[in-house]
Formats: C-alpha cells, structure tokens, sequence
C-alpha cells in the first residue's frame, strides 16, 4: 500500500516537471529563434518479487518474474531543432538562417555562444552584435556613416560609403554547426553553450556543409505551437490528477484497513 503511494508521488513530480516545460515553451512563443523543449520520462527500477526460472514440466517454477513498478522519473528534456515561422520584417539588420546552424557570438567573459536569433544591432565601435550586445563572431565593423546594407545569402556583408557609388564589403558571416545539436545547453539571452554532448564545433561559410542560407530583412520566430502546447498542458493535468486521485486511493485504503477491530 505504502509503495502506491510513493509510485504515485513520483508521477505526480514527473507531471509538475512537464508542466514547468510547456510553460516555458508558451512563455517563449514569440521569442526569436526560440526551440520548443520536450521532456522525456523514463521509469525507475522495478522491484523484483520472484525470478523468472526455466519452466518445469512438473510444475513449481516461474516462467516470468514478479516484478511491482516504483514509479517515473525525468530522464532528460530534448531539445527541437525544426525551423520556427520566418517572418519578413524589412529591416537591414534582422537575418534568418534557412536550415542548420548557428550564429556564433562572444560573451563579455571572452566565452563563446550560439544563437538562432538574428536580430541583430550595431554597438558604439560599428560592431554587429545580437540584442544583448554580445559581438557576432567573426567581428564585422560597419565603417563610419555606412547606409544600403546588404548580406547576402552565403553571409558576405556590404555597405556603401560615402564618396563611392559602389558597395564596398566589410565582413563575412559564418554559421556553427555540431554533430549534435540538440545537446547544447541553454544559458538565458537567446543564447546556447556548446559542450562534450554536443560534438565538436564546424564553422563554415553559409550554406556550405549542410547549413542554411542566410536571408536578409526576415526574422525565424519560435518552434513553439500554441494549439499543441495546450494540448499537451491538458493531458499533462490529468496524468497530475490521475497520480493525485491514486493517492486518495490509496489512503482510503489505509484508512479502512486501520479501522478494522
């Protein structure tokens, strides 16, 4: 009786998980280059009552083993890397990745990141950086009075200046690529840290190795789909309110059994 109910409380701790994830994923619905998180169950180690044994013609032995369930747990939350809405928004410095890879940018520390977001700005040096300020890697200066930006689709960066009719270029973008992306750690900004799980780092030319193409003045919003996010929100209360109401059950049960004279 006692191990349905502590069966139950693990359910009940695995749903609650679950549910702190859908929230972040509709937190971030509207987030640039935000990528929807799953979370993945896994159940504990069963508890064996009799092993199996080779079955006896004359009986008295156990085909299959007695095992009792202890409960779940979460394995692991995955990541989904399919592409979010792109969203054309006209402006110069907005750029969309249309396939694999990441942008890659410096934190203050001198650490590297990776992002999806291609919100781009422009710091007081003429650097482009992302939102936050962290500078895109490799560093493109915009000379001074630039105007007419233009980035191509294999990343190559031009301005005009003045006293030129022409565009002159100034940078090339590069995109980061891993074996395994989806094991990259999230580290707040719209920003991921690379590590072991995730395979050694490929920086390439837009386009090149299996990456997207880069696309100016579009914006790739968040994976995250609203319609099934609450979906999931609805189920992942019942399974809470199934787990909570075997509880009660089994509590019930207790409650009879001490009342028995």
């Amino acid at each position: 009786m006692l191990r349905s109910l502590f069966t139950a409380a693990t359910g009940m701790e695995a749903q609650q998980l679950k549910m702190d994830t859908i929230a972040n994923n509709l937190a971030n619905a509207s987030t640039p280059g935000f990528k929807r998180v799953r979370a993945d169950f896994e159940d504990l180690l069963s508890e064996t009552m009799k092993m199996a044994q080779v079955p006896d013609p004359r009986g008295g032995t156990f085909p299959t083993p007695m095992q009792v369930g202890l409960g779940v747990r979460t394995g692991s939350t995955s990541r989904s890397l399919t592409p979010g809405e792109q969203t054309i928004t006209g402006r110069p410095l907005d750029v969309s990745i249309n396939g694999a890879g990441f942008l890659r940018v410096q934190l203050p520390s001198g650490d590297f990141a990776f992002t999806r977001a291609g919100n781009l700005m422009v710091d007081a040096q003429g650097r482009l950086t992302t939102h936050n300020g962290e500078i895109l890697e490799p560093a493109i200066t915009l000379p001074h009075a630039w105007s007419d930006l233009t980035i191509k689709p294999d990343g190559v960066v031009s301005v005009k200046v003045p006293g030129r009719s022409d565009q002159q270029e100034v940078g090339q973008m590069e995109l980061s690529n891993f074996s395994n992306p989806a094991g990259m750690a999230a580290i707040g900004g719209n920003l991921l840290a690379a590590n072991d799980a995730c395979g050694e780092e490929i920086r390439v030319k837009p386009g090149d190795q299996g990456t997207g193409a880069i696309a100016q003045n579009m914006l790739e919003g968040s994976n995250v789909k609203a319609v099934e996010e609450m979906i999931d929100m609805i189920s992942t209360q019942r399974a809470y309110e199934m787990n909570s109401k075997t509880i009660q059950t089994a509590d019930q049960m207790l409650q009879r059994l001490t009342s028995l004279r």
